[in-house]
Parts: structure tokens; C-alpha cells; sequence
């Protein structure tokens, strides 16, 4: 079993900025990849970015791509999330995710385990 906590999310203004945080525990294996998601009410859950085991290969979504930023802390088994230029329409709650594997991975149906999510708010 993996448990996954995120948090640092929050309300902002337009044009501000978080970072999320997501804590990794229990029986994480040697490589595994880290996703982010999010999911705004009445919508499908999205992918947003990823980040494989090294931290070498990021893949983001075409509509972040620019502004948020995924980075990782192996010797925290610690994943982050640094979003800047937030938008009104990037307001949902927020879900890490791991899976096992060498890349970085889009599809949210290889992710076998999920954090509880954190809300990010941004107002216009």
C-alpha cells in the first residue's frame, strides 16, 4: 500500500501563484512516476503533469504547459506542483497519483494509487 497526502492548496488571486506538495509513504518501489490531476466540478478528471522516477522526463498538459512546473524529492518521496499565472479556469481540486514505471506517464488509468486531492481556488 502507497499513501499519498497533498497539500499547499489554497484560494489566490488571477495571476498568482501555489505550490503543492505531495508526500509519498508505505510501500513506494525503487522507480515509480508522479502525477498530478485535477478535476473541476461537473468535468472529468485531467491530467496535468507528470514527472518520472529520476526527474528527468516531465510530460504537462497543453493548457499549463508554460506555466505550472512538476518537480520531485526522492530522498523526501516528495512530489511538487509549482503553479504560476493561475487562471479562473484552473479552479478544481488537485490529485497526486503514483505509478510504477520508467516515463512519465498522461493516462490516468495506470495510476494505482491516489491522494485524497486539495483544493485550489482562483478568483478572477
Amino acid at each position: 500500500q502507497v499513501q499519498l497526502v497533498e497539500s499547499g492548496g489554497g484560494l489566490v488571486q488571477a495571476g498568482g501563484s501555489l505550490r503543492l506538495s505531495c508526500a509519498a509513504s508505505g510501500r513506494t518501489s525503487s522507480t515509480y512516476a508522479m502525477g498530478w490531476f485535477r478535476q473541476a466540478p461537473g468535468k472529468e478528471r485531467e491530467f496535468v503533469a507528470s514527472i518520472n522516477w529520476s526527474g528527468g522526463t516531465t510530460a504537462y498538459a497543453d493548457s499549463v504547459k508554460g506555466r505550472f512546473t512538476i518537480s520531485r524529492d526522492n530522498a523526501k518521496n516528495t512530489a511538487y506542483l509549482q503553479m504560476s499565472s493561475l487562471k479562473p479556469e484552473d479552479t478544481a481540486v488537485y490529485y497526486c497519483a503514483v505509478r510504477s514505471g520508467v516515463g512519465a506517464y498522461k493516462d490516468t488509468s495506470g495510476y494505482g494509487y491516489w491522494g485524497q486531492g486539495t483544493q485550489v481556488t482562483v478568483s478572477s
